[in-house]
């Protein structure tokens, strides 16, 4: 089976209504190879368990929506590095430590 050496995410049909969601990034025998395990629940809609914390739906419309899901999640979480934030001193208030004027 040839694979995109770009992609990392793959669906996977495991029986007749069940599909997983591996990640290439792991090899063949470990167990964070998978993402999440998908149910079809009803011919329009399927559950998913997932095997990661991603905050994403329990609920989709196919197997497939859930790949996309999954694969758009990745895309956003690495898109852009962390904004810098200038560090300065706190302004020097020259009257400070002066005692008002009587």
């Amino acid at each position: 089976m040839e694979q995109d050496p770009d992609q990392r995410f793959v669906l996977v049909q495991v029986g007749t209504t069940d599909w997983a969601i591996h990640d290439l990034h792991y090899p063949e025998r470990d167990h964070r190879r998978i993402v999440c395990t998908v149910f079809e629940d009803a011919p329009t809609e399927v559950e998913v368990l997932w095997r990661r914390d991603l905050p994403l739906a329990l609920r989709y419309s196919t197997a497939e929506d859930v790949l996309r899901a999954v694969q758009t999640f990745q895309d956003a979480s690495r898109a852009t590095r962390p904004i810098p934030i200038p560090h300065r001193p706190p302004p020097r208030n020259p009257d400070r430590g002066r005692s008002a004027p009587r």
